[in-house]
């Protein structure tokens, strides 16, 4: 867990997006660690769509348009989340998508030389196949 809580403080450093949780302060003593994130009030996109059924599609679309330009700005900056779901998705009060939980992600130094990440991470139900098969993935 510790490894796993490192990984996200430092790829949180790296991450400076309006649709990513903000890390603000990083502060510990000698038994306990205390992360400041910015505060998203609105819930989980999972538990909107549990809620209310499926979205309609100009806010799927919006929450579609607002995810891929957060991970493709994480990409440019070589980190790569991993664990895409709809619980890490984040609501806030206006209704902007922000991604959480980069516990799992790794970085561009990770691709090994066949130029695929081959660590097995994520949620089971959400996990790609070539994942499972441990063939490495992009």
């Amino acid at each position: 867990m510790v490894e796993q809580i490192k990984r996200e403080i430092s790829t949180m450093k790296l991450i400076k997006h309006p649709n990513v949780v903000k890390l603000y302060e990083v502060m510990a003593s000698k038994t306990k660690m205390y992360i400041v994130l910015e505060f998203v009030d609105g819930g989980e996109l999972f538990d909107t769509i549990a809620k209310h059924g499926r979205l309609k599609e100009e806010a799927a679309r919006r929450y579609f348009q607002q995810l891929i330009d957060a991970v493709d700005y994480c990409h440019s900056r070589g980190v790569y989340h991993r664990d895409l779901k709809p619980e890490n998705l984040l609501l806030d009060s206006y209704g902007s998508l922000k991604v959480s939980d980069l516990g799992l992600s790794a970085f561009s130094q990770q691709v090994r030389g066949d130029g695929v990440l081959h660590t097995a991470c994520g949620t089971p139900n959400y996990v790609a196949p070539e994942v499972l098969n441990d063939k490495g993935y992009d």
